[in-house]
């Protein structure tokens, strides 16, 4: 499913004129989805003391927890597609580093 949608989202981004866009600028979208992830997390383990906010259910903390980690993963997707990196290539290099670190 991972790389049907990585195929997916390279077009996407393409019709799109995103694509385009230099790896340097790609990693900059990539640190904006992550902040946007950090403030989830903390609105769902600290919660959220912002007057200009309503207070969100468990079920829509969860909700937009799965939005800001699919963004941060499209992002990862786009640059593993910039540098021609296989996604089994490297799930593949993650357990081998892991598994040298922690024998």
């Amino acid at each position: 499913m991972i790389k049907e949608h990585k195929t997916w989202l390279v077009k996407f981004y393409e019709n799109r004129n995103w694509f385009q866009y230099s790896t340097f600028i790609r990693l900059n979208f990539l640190f904006e989805e992550v902040g946007e992830l950090a403030q989830c997390i903390r609105a769902i383990e600290l919660g959220r003391d912002h007057p200009g906010e309503e207070k969100q259910t468990q079920s829509e903390l969860n909700a937009h927890l799965k939005e800001e980690l699919a963004d941060v993963l499209d992002q990862v997707l786009i640059l593993s597609e910039k540098y021609n990196i296989d996604l089994d290539d490297l799930a593949e290099q993650s357990q081998k580093k892991l598994k040298q670190r922690f024998n």
